[in-house]
């Protein structure tokens, strides 16, 4: 199998999105990157303006994915249910791909420059409407409850999210079943309640 070879620029985001993940953004210096990958603190200013740019990176690249997702789940001509089970499932995918990418966009997005800040909420913002979406479809169906929607979506939202926290690569679940066992759970709480 054919390795690929990344670029430098590629190394120091991957190895300050590591370093982030562990020390936190504010507590990791562009030293402590420089000595992760074994080369000069000067010598990443070459690639890098600062780190803040790399956090902007990872941000900005994981927002994206999980834009492009969700928009290609409410594109498809499916029911809810099954929207709301692909976008789960596209979640679950992203985030446990790039755990230390999705640490940080998780975590540390805060730590934004204010001007970057700005454009960033809107993104989030954005893909939650992307889930709202799925879930107007769902009542309109008659097929889900979810009076207060926003509640809903955050919930959903904060279960995929935990994964950060326990996923283990090498566990005895895999993305796919534990996305499965997710929108089973969810699923649950949401789906119309027909009278006994």
């Amino acid at each position: 199998m054919e390795t690929v070879q990344l670029s430098r620029k590629e190394q120091i985001v991957l190895a300050s999105a590591k370093l982030f993940r562990e020390k936190g953004f504010e507590a990791a210096s562009m030293r402590d990157i420089a000595r992760a990958l074994g080369i000069e603190a000067a010598s990443l200013y070459s690639h890098i303006k600062s780190k803040d740019e790399l956090l902007e990176i990872i941000c900005f690249r994981m927002a994206d994915r999980l834009l492009k997702a969700i928009d290609e789940v409410n594109d498809i001509y499916f029911n809810a249910e099954e929207k709301l089970r692909m976008a789960i499932s596209n979640h679950v995918k992203i985030v446990t791909d790039d755990l230390d990418a999705s640490s940080v966009f998780l975590r540390e997005w805060r730590h934004l420059k204010p001007e970057k800040l700005k454009e960033f909420i809107p993104l989030r913002n954005k893909y939650e409407d992307g889930f709202t979406h799925i879930l107007v479809n769902g009542e309109n169906e008659n097929v889900f409850e979810a009076a207060d929607k926003k509640f809903a979506v955050l919930t959903i939202l904060s279960a995929v999210n935990w994964i950060t926290e326990w996923y283990q690569p090498n566990g005895s679940k895999s993305p796919g079943e534990i996305a499965g066992h997710l929108s089973d759970f969810i699923l649950t709480g949401l789906k119309v309640k027909t009278p006994a």
